[in-house]
């Protein structure tokens, strides 16, 4: 079955579970922007614990901004501070260095809007994975849908509850496992065996 999910920065673990174990992705591009969930964020594992990291936006009078029309907020250089903070958290990982040249368009390309960001990074993270990103892209947005498996819910963090196997994460001495960071802890600790593992997660939906 389809599955139809919002395009995130660095996605959650739980994001790239239904994309793995579903037939094919659909993009919700039709919604309005809402603070406090995952659109222009995610978590990573520090070495103080889990750490947020998070995209500013230009904030407008608008009451209702849909998210295609998002744009970032660029007096501030959260791209080089986000990549400090990916380079404390990880550049130990096993696969950190493996990656880094394929991640670092993310940190060094101008980006205008936040949807054009998000879709690059989910581009890039599947070609790390190895899973193939082809797409469809909604063009209104709808309450219910019967034709795909509505896994929007997973962009609000206090809504995704997914708990997945363990694996080996760098700081795991000090604080234990944490479940479903981004799609980055994922990757820079189990490198090609990510999609594997993807894979091979219980879902807590029904695909």
């Amino acid at each position: 079955m389809q599955v139809l999910i919002h395009p995130t920065y660095f996605p959650s673990i739980s994001h790239f579970v239904a994309m793995a174990q579903a037939d094919g992705i659909v993009l919700e591009m039709g919604d309005n922007f809402q603070k406090q969930s995952n659109r222009n964020r995610t978590y990573i594992y520090s070495p103080n614990g889990i750490q947020l990291l998070n995209i500013p936006i230009k904030h407008t009078k608008e009451r209702h901004q849909k998210i295609k029309d998002v744009r970032l907020e660029t007096a501030f250089n959260w791209q080089k501070q986000h990549f400090k903070s990916l380079e404390a958290a990880y550049r130990t990982s096993p696969f950190f260095e493996f990656f880094e040249d394929s991640l670092m368009p993310i940190f060094t390309k101008d980006y205008t809007f936040l949807i054009d960001l998000n879709l690059e990074t989910m581009m890039i993270v599947c070609k790390c994975l190895g899973l193939p990103f082809n797409y469809q892209e909604t063009t209104e947005y709808f309450h219910d849908v019967a034709d795909y498996l509505d896994c929007r819910y997973l962009v609000n963090g206090k809504k995704d509850t997914s708990v997945f196997e363990p694996y080996p994460q760098v700081f795991q001495d000090k604080f234990g496992f944490i479940s479903n960071l981004s799609i980055i802890d994922l990757l820079c600790n189990e490198g090609r065996f990510a999609l594997d593992y993807l894979k091979n997660q219980n879902r807590p939906f029904n695909l």
